[in-house]
């Protein structure tokens, strides 16, 4: 059955990509993408794909930075800091808009680093972090954190260990295995998630089964990211969900994980989640109405 539900994914994945990805650009890589959510001003504003890595299919992401917005949002329960709970699930009242929602990083007790919305800091900023941060003009960016940066002008700021690749190349701390978290079974290749950034500025994400975090650092150069850090890991962990028409409804899950459901996030979560909308109607913060 494993194999079966593989072969239709890749099938549907070599079907023909959108005609038009992005007014800017396509995203980089080889191979052929897929619509992943419906379609924002006549273009793709989400892709999904398959790739190979490490011996295991690989599940990624492109996401245009010139027609979303990205957010993040506190769980029930992580971090244990939110000054600004919510309910742990996407907003309602943003729901139209919604185009995707992804699994953010390790729990606080793992120590990863800082948490931040709308300019509040809910785990401290570690400097030498990777740093997943958005602007109030939309952008995004990884940065290698080093304070400073006022965290009145982010709009939100993630972090999750040292950064998995820098320059367009894995960091040399990608080899040193124990440093990536603590893996179910003890060993170094488990299912691993990570984002990055192109060098257009564009967000890519993949998650994968029997990654190292160095496979999975040589993975995000591969899909054309300049910087990038690692996620959650862990079988139960990894969730990608695009929709395919506004309001939350026709999700799609990019990664196959049996453990979490497609509608993971539009009903309360107790981890912290990042949640991809359309720019337009959506202002400089993340919102929690």
């Amino acid at each position: 059955m494993l194999a079966l539900g593989l072969a239709l994914l890749l099938c549907a994945t070599a079907q023909a990509a959108p005609a038009a990805h992005s007014a800017a650009g396509r995203p980089p890589g080889t191979g052929i993408w897929r619509a992943g959510s419906y379609p924002v001003g006549g273009a793709r504003p989400l892709l999904f794909g398959v790739r190979w890595a490490n011996g295991s299919p690989a599940y990624v992401a492109w996401i245009d930075h010139t027609t979303t917005r990205l957010a993040l949002y506190p769980g029930l329960q992580e971090p244990p800091t939110a000054s600004l709970r919510g309910p742990g699930e996407v907003p309602h009242a943003e729901r139209w808009r919604l185009l995707a929602t992804f699994n953010g990083g390790f729990k606080s007790g793992a120590g990863p680093g800082g948490f931040l919305v709308n300019g509040r800091v809910d785990e401290p900023l570690r400097k030498g972090y990777g740093t997943l941060v958005a602007y109030r003009d939309g952008s995004v960016d990884i940065l290698d954190w080093r304070g400073r940066i006022a965290p009145g002008m982010l709009v939100l700021a993630r972090q999750n260990l040292p950064p998995l690749v820098w320059g367009g190349r894995p960091t040399a701390r990608a080899s040193q295995n124990w440093l990536w978290g603590t893996t179910l079974g003890g060993g170094a290749a488990v299912w691993r998630t990570a984002v990055g950034v192109t060098r257009r500025g564009d967000l890519v994400y993949a998650a994968a089964a029997g990654q190292t975090a160095s496979s999975l650092a040589a993975l995000m150069v591969q899909i054309g990211a300049v910087r990038a850090i690692e996620l959650d890991i862990n079988p139960q962990w990894p969730s990608f969900i695009g929709y395919g028409r506004r309001g939350g409804r026709d999700p799609v899950k990019l990664v196959p994980n049996p453990q979490q459901s497609a509608y993971r996030y539009l009903t309360p979560d107790n981890r912290d989640f990042f949640a991809l909308y359309t720019r337009a109607g959506g202002g400089p913060l993340v919102p929690f109405r």
